[in-house]
């Protein structure tokens, strides 16, 4: 125990080190993923997680601190429309001002000359366009499929200020470039289409250059939902056999892609490039005369798995915000009253008030220790890697919950409960100092108080603040009417089963954690994400179809199986032992 105190004071201190003296520079960059957040839920209907959202933002926001002034009030007015909103089509345009008014908020802090901008892509983008029209001007297949990957690569790299400057003409540059692909894997190529795709992007782009808007944005209210439509379409058709419908559902699909691809692109880079790359290839390969439709099948299936698990989120509810504190609580609780009774017992009831006073100061210093963490997540130095720093938080809790649990499991005796409270107080009645019989409950208080915070943090980001408080809320009640209970009953309390029922819930949140925890560092590109068809998503209880996820919570089982196995041995022999000969 003493070693656990030591142990969290030094990560206190090194995290206090090494948060406090720096301050980094404001980031927008998780703003933005927020209010993505915030439409899409609010797009799929999701009114609970876009609020979560808001107040994400809401939070955030307010230790934002900017020298443009005018354009911190524009946000700030946004917002309030946002958090007015009283219905879906209300809430969707508050949530485009916000972001509008938080892209010139951004602009005015690091101004930028948009024609010097234009100027500079033109310098960039224009060898490789040229190279591509040369190449077009030979009629060999070859050199224009290199040369057009060698543009789609220079694009990729430098299309950044077009999409900041119009999201109309990027993507309109963007469908077009889908439509050249389609055309090149196109079974029988014809090469006069191809230039006619590329004379429509040449002058869009030019026209980008130029400062021309020529087109509009597609109209629509589209989402990853709007994606997965086209793709269930595009499998229904195919298994009619209905090849021209299927490739015409993957057509509008790549259409709309460009109004919905930064809500892929914040997410998981690796899926956004793969749709980039593949999308156009399906669409041509359903024109051909032979169509490999199992294949095309289960490469439409294996995307729409993808962006159904970036519509899929671990949420937390008020019982699992209540089950933490309620286990913590009730362990620490069954300790107090546990070594109150063994000093009745013992004849020290002198010392009894050490016990509450050790007690208190161990609620105390976890409130503390909840303060400084919860000041370091919030700092700006970890602003950029929030939500990879809460992957593996949530991992580590998960791993904490794993080893309360084989330890709630080593104390469902009655016997092993007794052997452990007398040796804690045997070892501080032998020393006859009030602050050994103080350290003792202090520690066992701080212990499971520091095992709440892990575990707080490792799920309140996917939790609303009205669950939290709500689970919070059942459980002081139930603590508190337990506390009394328990004071009354003194040696008489059924440990045992409050150890059994506490595993079992202890075990499946864990479960719902490692699921959570490990889609979250998918998402943000930390773990590989390898889709296992057929399977659904259960954000519910943390599934996700994935064989990194699916391992992960594998091994979480294979331990209580082990654990299970060890106690019944351990014990068999304990009996074995026992037995006369």
């Amino acid at each position: 125990m003493k070693h656990f105190l030591k142990r969290c004071s030094l990560i206190c201190i090194l995290l206090l080190t090494f948060v406090l003296p720096v301050r980094a520079e404001t980031s927008y960059s998780s703003f933005y993923i927020t209010i993505s957040d915030a439409l899409m839920n609010t797009k799929q209907g999701n009114g609970e997680k876009a609020e979560a959202a808001i107040d994400r933002f809401t939070k955030e926001w307010e230790s934002v601190e900017s020298s443009e002034t005018k354009e911190k009030e524009a946000v700030d007015k946004a917002l309030q429309k946002v958090q007015k909103a009283t219905n879906k089509d209300e809430r969707i345009a508050a949530l485009k001002e916000l972001s509008t008014a938080l892209r010139t908020l951004e602009e005015k802090e690091n101004p930028i000359d948009e024609t010097a901008q234009r100027e500079e892509f033109a310098r960039k983008i224009t060898p490789a366009l040229e190279q591509f029209e040369n190449a077009l001007a030979t009629g060999d297949l070859e050199q224009i499929e290199a040369a057009y990957n060698t543009f789609n690569t220079k694009w990729n790299q430098n299309e950044r200020p077009v999409r900041d400057l119009s999201t109309a003409m990027y993507g309109e540059i963007e469908t077009q470039m889908a439509f050249i692909r389609m055309s090149i894997a196109s079974e029988t190529a014809d090469i006069t289409t191809i230039q006619e795709q590329y004379a429509t992007l040449k002058q869009k782009i030019e026209d980008f250059i130029a400062g021309k808007e020529t087109v509009q944005a597609v109209e629509g209210d589209y989402s990853l939902e709007t994606l997965v439509q086209y793709i269930e379409e595009a499998i229904k058709h195919i298994g009619e056999k209905n090849y021209a419908d299927a490739a015409a559902s993957i057509q509008q699909f790549i259409i709309i892609w460009p109004q919905v691809e930064q809500e892929v692109s914040t997410r998981n880079g690796s899926l956004y490039t793969k749709i980039e790359s593949d999308m156009p290839i399906i669409a041509s390969s359903l024109m051909k005369s032979n169509v490999d439709a199992e294949h095309i099948t289960q490469n439409l299936k294996q995307v729409k798995t993808e962006i159904e698990l970036l519509k899929a989120d671990t949420n937390y509810s008020f019982w699992d915000s209540a089950m933490i504190l309620l286990r913590e609580g009730l362990e620490a609780l069954l300790i107090i009253v546990a070594l109150a009774a063994f000093l009745k017992k013992s004849g020290q009831q002198a010392m009894e008030k050490w016990i509450y006073i050790g007690a208190l100061l161990g609620v105390v210093c976890s409130i503390v220790a909840a303060v400084l963490m919860s000041t370091v997540l919030n700092s700006a130095t970890v602003d950029s890697n929030r939500e990879v720093l809460e992957g593996y938080i949530g991992l580590a809790a998960a791993a904490m919950m794993i080893g309360v649990g084989v330890w709630l499991h080593n104390k469902t005796s009655v016997g092993s409960w007794n052997r452990y409270i007398s040796n804690q107080m045997n070892q501080a009645i032998s020393t006859g100092s009030v602050v050994s019989m103080a350290a003792v409950s202090f520690l066992s208080v701080f212990r499971e108080g520091a095992e709440t915070i892990v575990f707080y943090i490792g799920i309140l980001p996917k939790m609303e603040m009205s669950q939290f408080w709500l689970g919070i809320a059942m459980a002081l009640a139930i603590l508190a009417a337990t506390a009394v209970v328990l004071m009354k009953m003194s040696g008489k309390i059924p440990v045992h089963k409050f150890f059994i029922v506490a595993t079992i819930f202890i075990y499946l949140l864990a479960f719902k954690i490692i699921g959570g925890s490990m889609h979250t560092l998918q998402l943000q590109g930390r773990l590989d994400t390898t889709v296992v068809d057929g399977l659904p998503v259960l954000s519910t209880v943390g599934f996700y179809p994935t064989f990194e996820t699916i391992i992960g919570q594998a091994v979480l089982i294979l331990l209580i199986l082990a654990t299970i196995i060890y106690k019944r041995f351990i014990k068999h022999n304990a009996v074995m032992v026992r037995k006369p000969k």
